[in-house]
């Protein structure tokens, strides 16, 4: 086992239960409770617990947790308990809900500091030797982003190049194992009439509804995201 294998370990040593106290997981990361992408992210909640899931909302602007990795992969910073707890959650939800605002095409800084220190090595991937790629640690786990951002869409895909789907669902979701991964996009919000912003409620909400049928259907079927995490512990 390599060092930075065990720096995750050594942070926070959990192997995931069989049965989750969470079906459905919402990470709400702008730092404003009664922001846009807030409502949105309510409305998806409550509507995937009207479809008879369990679901918990996580405020990231309500943890207490230093956002800041201050030596990298080299030294342990150890979880705050806030941290500890929404690593867990994610590990034992099946599906998580990342809903934050696109800033500068990227995530909030919260948001940025959240992964930065709760997606470790060890934690939310890890590498073996012969292997060119990580193993993804999350894997089991479907993951939808729900974003919004004042950019219209053909400047945000030409001149951003999708910055933050690249960043955020290819270069962090994936690569952590979360899948399927699947996005939901809000352009244009400085301009949205209260018409198009009721609709997108509404479809947030539709989506949340989705999301935990899809949920409800792989927990009928069985313990797979509990074989998946079995066969990749994180020891």
């Amino acid at each position: 086992m390599d060092s930075i294998h065990k720096l995750g370990i050594h942070m926070h040593q959990r192997i995931p239960i069989l049965h989750s106290m969470t079906d459905l997981l919402v990470i709400q990361g702008h730092p404003d409770r009664s922001s846009f992408i807030a409502a949105l992210a309510d409305a998806y909640a409550e509507a995937a617990r009207t479809e008879g899931v369990r679901v918990r909302t996580l405020h990231l602007a309500d943890l207490r947790f230093d956002p800041i990795l201050h030596r990298g992969h080299h030294d342990e910073q150890p979880f705050e308990p806030d941290l500890a707890d929404a690593v867990d959650a994610i590990r034992d939800a099946s599906h998580v809900l990342f809903a934050f605002p696109t800033w500068w095409a990227a995530p909030p800084a919260l948001v940025k500091g959240f992964v930065d220190r709760a997606f470790l090595p060890g934690v939310a991937f890890r590498y073996e030797p012969g292997r060119l790629l990580p193993i993804g640690m999350f894997a089991g786990r479907s993951a939808r982003m729900l974003t919004s951002m004042d950019s219209p869409s053909p400047w945000y895909w030409w001149k951003h190049g999708r910055a933050t789907h690249r960043s955020f669902l290819d270069a962090t979701l994936d690569f952590c194992g979360f899948g399927p991964i699947r996005a939901t996009t809000i352009y244009s919000v400085r301009t949205l009439s209260e018409a198009a912003r009721k609709k997108a409620i509404e479809r947030a909400a539709r989506e949340g509804a989705d999301d935990a049928r899809a949920v409800a259907g792989r927990l009928a079927r069985g313990p797979k995201r509990a074989e998946l995490a079995a066969s990749n512990p994180p020891g």
